[in-house]
This record gives C-alpha cells, structure tokens and sequence, in this order.
C-alpha cells in the first residue's frame, strides 16, 4: 500500500521489536489478536451501549488481507461482539474469527454460525443469588448486574463509590463463585463470575495452534488479557516473534508494565494497525 507518512511507535523492549520487525516482514505468516471492549472499543458505563470505535473495522479490513488471521477475543457473547462491532458481512474481514466467552463460543465470518457447548450449570445458580446478595451491602448501591449467558457480571462504574463498591464485593462475589464452581475475574469496576477453564489464553494458544502462525500480536486492555500476554511470552521462549499491545496509559499498571507498546486507547491503537496495514 506503499509508505505512511506517520513513523510507527517503537516498542520498549527488544522482543517487541522483534515482533514488529517479523509482523512487518512476513505478515503472512502473523495472527492478529484483539480484545474488544476498551481495545477496539472506548470503555463506557453501560456496556449495552458499547461499540467498537468507528476506524475500527476499517483497519481490521486494511490489515486482515495480509494476515494469516484476525481474531477477536472477548469475554463477551461472541454474537454481541460482532453486533456491537459491526464485523458481519464485511468486505474484507470474510476470515474474520471472534472468540467469546474467553473461548468457549466461536463465531466466524465464513458461516456466520455461533458454536458453544452447553453452559456451565453455576452460572444459573449463581445468578439467582446475585440480588439477595448485593442487597445486603450498602455498597451494592448504583451496581448493575450483566447477563452474558455462559456469565454473569457486577459493574460498579456507576455507584456513588465506583472503586469502594469494587472493593466491597469482591470478597462476597469470590465466594458466591467458589459455592458454585466458577472463577472471579476482576477488571476495571466490573467483577465477573465465570466457568473455569477458559480464559484469553487459553483460547489463543489454541488459535496459535490451529493457524500454525509463527508471529503473534496481541492486544489488550485489562487484567483479563493477562493470560494472553503470558501465552505470547511462552510462544516467544519457543521462538515465536510476538508483539504485545496495551490500550490504555495508567488505568491497568499489571498490564501496561508487561506490554511491548502502550498505546492511549482504542483510537491510537487501532491507528497503529492502520499505519501497519499501509505499510504491507
């Protein structure tokens, strides 16, 4: 697509370098793994009203060409995660693959089917509880509880105390999911519970596994992505180049201290895939 008159960030480490040096020189042989929410979306305080950043599938579609895959992976329905992204029926993206549920659905642009196994019975029951729960603590004030089917998960954004509420519940949240069988997993104001088993990555070692791509770029925003940064990093001990990408300056320091490149959210990094994308 010829130069880019924009100079490309420089990653802070040298395996990141690496990663980009391999991205740049065989993108053939690359996989592009991307969360959504506050990666290839803004964060906002009603996830309902989330969508994927407007130069998103723009990117997605100069860059997916010349990959030997996209994939999205998101703690999200994966069917959600297409609608709130725009990514059916997309010129372009006909390769695309979304993970949800850390893995445990996959959607692809081929056959636009949902593929899942049965839910995790705890989930249910842990639902069921939820209200009676959260109604015993003050704290539970302005938190609202998600759906997410094979999930289930506690915001506190929008509580008088969005950080003491977090706080406060996390302890009672662990052992409502311990009694049924699942995990807690922290993130920015939100708490979920979920099946054990899964997470980003797991699902994207699998991915690596079944494309055979020898470079793997990954990138994230929050604690849930943690597991797809160590899986990058064990990829890479085995010679994989790989490139880790942070959105978002300060909000995640866990993440942001393990990244190769921290970029100041969804609009800058989906302009680093673009920059990338012009030049291949």
């Amino acid at each position: 697509m010829g130069s880019h008159p924009n100079p490309l960030p420089t990653p802070v480490t040298s395996a990141g370098a690496d990663g980009l040096a391999a991205l740049l020189a065989r993108p053939g042989k690359a996989v592009v793994a991307l969360d959504f929410d506050g990666t290839l979306a803004e964060i906002v305080p009603d996830p309902e009203q989330a969508r994927a950043h407007p130069g998103a599938v723009p990117a997605l579609v100069a860059l997916a060409p010349h990959v030997a895959s996209v994939a999205v992976i998101t703690g999200r329905p994966a069917d959600v995660a297409v609608r709130y992204g725009g990514f059916a029926g997309v010129p372009g993206l006909e390769h695309l693959v979304v993970l949800g549920h850390y893995g445990a659905e996959r959607w692809d642009a081929v056959s636009s089917a949902v593929h899942a196994p049965p839910p995790h019975p705890g989930v249910g029951a842990a639902r069921a509880e939820l209200p009676g729960l959260l109604e015993r603590f003050d704290a539970w004030q302005g938190t609202w509880t998600e759906d997410k089917g094979r999930a289930v998960a506690v915001h506190t954004r929008r509580a008088a105390d969005p950080q003491g509420a977090f706080d406060a519940l996390r302890a009672p949240l662990a052992d409502l999911a311990d009694r049924h069988g699942l995990m807690l997993e922290p993130g920015r104001l939100v708490l979920e519970l979920r099946p054990p088993g899964m997470d980003k990555g797991v699902a994207l070692a699998e991915y690596v596994r079944e494309t055979g791509a020898e470079t793997i770029v990954y990138g994230g925003d929050d604690l849930g992505d943690l597991p797809a940064f160590a899986t990058v990093d064990t990829l890479r001990t085995k010679g994989h180049p790989g490139l880790l990408l942070c959105s978002g300056t300060g909000e995640v320091p866990e993440l942001a201290d393990k990244a190769d490149l921290v970029l100041p959210g969804p609009a800058a990094l989906i302009d680093f895939l673009a920059s990338v994308a012009a030049r291949l």
